[in-house]
């Protein structure tokens, strides 16, 4: 092992122990423009798969004719399953692996004949009877009255916590916290746009889902900064952001355990459910919400606290104290100034004053004057 080896592992190690021990100093709101590169990197991304590829709609969305089935023997191959299908109306359709041995069609509305067709066919390849095969029709007006739904629902939902919001911290956090859910939303939306993954009415449950964590964990912070607030200023050279970061890192360890303690689970549940047993339903729930609990745990530390700070410093009495503190920095031996919106360093990090020089050789120091004692009458 190297001494840089050394070093990093060392460093790494310390910095473990300061988070758990709730005694880190991480410059979040500093450094909040590389975590709003993060996040338009991200929610580009996600934009663009979802104007490039599209969302991958279940068929109680888009409407069609559903074949699930179970092969009597051996393993299911989708390869066979296509090459049957491929004689049959229902040539292009979709085919979904459930299991070993199960598998579901989805395809476009056909003519009672032409299901017919299509089941036998089916039965066939897997040994079955045609009355083992279960067949749904599920029409579009139904997928369309369930999408309508989920949009008033998700609208409903931002309006209640907006106000609710407003009226127990302020507008400046409620803003603050909507726009953190949004780019939750954005993203979750945009994973299932990129990897083709199908939106069911589980993902759309789970979507809401993830709402109220993301804002829970918003709110956890918002609070301690809400505690924190009367001192701000108190301390020469203190700004809001300098308590806005002293906040999150006093509820970082909090933070980082309630994910964690969220995240287990429904890992738990993706790779059991859908791996090991072969949860369709399963794997569409908990990948939503994985990939949901995991941005909402980063927007409330990256997003929604550096859009507060950026907000709150806009108040006559914050940017005066962010003027203040950057003239106070100016004056200090060897300090730079502060930019607008980073974390000004506190008194601690100044220059100590230069010790006083000592006399030349033979040169005799002055007598300090005394101060004469005024006679009471």
């Amino acid at each position: 092992m190297t001494a840089i080896e050394d070093r990093t592992r060392s460093r790494f190690r310390r910095t473990i122990s300061d988070i758990f021990h709730e005694r880190t100093n991480f410059q979040f709101i500093a450094r909040s423009w590389r975590w709003g590169l993060v996040s338009g990197v991200l929610v580009a991304i996600s934009l663009g798969g979802l104007a490039i590829n599209g969302l991958n709609l279940g068929i109680e969305f888009d409407g069609g004719t559903q074949w699930q089935f179970t092969r009597e023997a051996g393993v299911l191959d989708p390869d066979d399953v296509r090459d049957v299908l491929a004689d049959t109306p229902a040539s292009e359709a979709k085919v979904l692996v459930l299991g070993t041995d199960g598998a579901r069609v989805q395809a476009e509305t056909l003519k009672p004949a032409q299901r017919e067709a299509v089941t036998e066919a089916l039965a066939t390849y897997a040994g079955i009877d045609v009355g083992d095969v279960s067949v749904t029709e599920v029409g579009p007006t139904w997928g369309d009255r369930v999408t309508r739904k989920a949009v008033v629902a998700l609208v409903v939902l931002l309006s209640l916590i907006a106000l609710y919001l407003t009226f127990r911290f302020e507008w400046r956090m409620a803003i603050s916290a909507i726009l953190a859910v949004v780019h939750d939303v954005i993203v979750t939306v945009g994973v299932y746009a990129v990897t083709g993954f199908e939106v069911t009415p589980a993902t759309v449950v789970a979507f809401l889902t993830i709402l109220g964590f993301s804002l829970y964990d918003t709110v956890v912070v918002f609070d301690k900064i809400r505690e924190n607030a009367p001192s701000t200023g108190t301390e020469r050279g203190d700004t809001y952001s300098n308590m806005v970061n002293r906040s999150m890192n006093q509820v970082l360890m909090r933070s980082l355990n309630t994910t964690f303690v969220a995240l287990l689970p429904v890992a738990s549940l993706l790779v059991v459910g859908s791996v090991l047993l072969g949860g369709v339903t399963l794997r569409d729930f908990a990948l939503a919400l994985f990939v949901g609990l995991a941005a909402g745990a980063y927007s409330s530390i990256f997003v929604a606290t550096p859009i507060l700070a950026q907000l709150k410093e806009r108040e006559p009495r914050y940017r005066g104290l962010r003027e203040r503190s950057s003239a106070y920095a100016a004056r200090a031996p060897g300090a730079a100034i502060v930019p607008p919106g980073a974390t000004s360093p506190s008194p601690e990090e100044f220059p100590a004053p230069a010790p006083p020089r000592e006399p030349m050789p033979g040169v005799i120091a002055p007598r300090p004057r005394q101060q004469r004692r005024r006679k009471r009458r």
